[in-house]
């Protein structure tokens, strides 16, 4: 049974500072990609930032460049989102997401989301 654990969220003033971290079980953790993504009140679900399996390479939203950082230990199956000078507008369910291909076969999962609140 695959599981996406995210935890790391909470309540921090602007200019902050928050680590997110989201333990995977029930795969192969080494072969998927993992992305972070966020969700605020009344707007779409986005990309904040994605991973390769190897951690080779990384992608950003660019309202988050610079300020997040995201990152992966496969020994620990943990995908981190360091998240720097936070502002209001990041506020938002923050998703861990899956991804990973079996021949022609897709395979995506999605956590259950952890709150970030950005406020003073």
């Amino acid at each position: 049974q695959v599981q996406l654990v995210e935890s790391g969220g909470g309540l921090v003033q602007p200019g902050g500072s928050l680590r997110l971290s989201c333990v995977a079980s029930g795969f192969t953790f080494s072969s998927a990609a993992m992305s972070w993504y966020r969700q605020a009140p009344g707007k779409e679900r986005e990309l904040v930032a994605r991973i390769t399996s190897a951690g080779g390479s990384t992608n950003y939203a660019d309202s988050v460049k610079g300020r997040f950082t995201i990152s992966r230990d496969n020994a620990k199956n943990t995908v981190y989102l360091q998240m720097n000078s936070l502002k209001p507008e990041d506020t938002a369910v923050y998703y861990c997401y899956a991804l990973w291909m079996v021949i022609t076969w897709k395979y995506d999962y999605w956590g259950q989301g952890t709150q970030v609140t950005v406020s003073s």
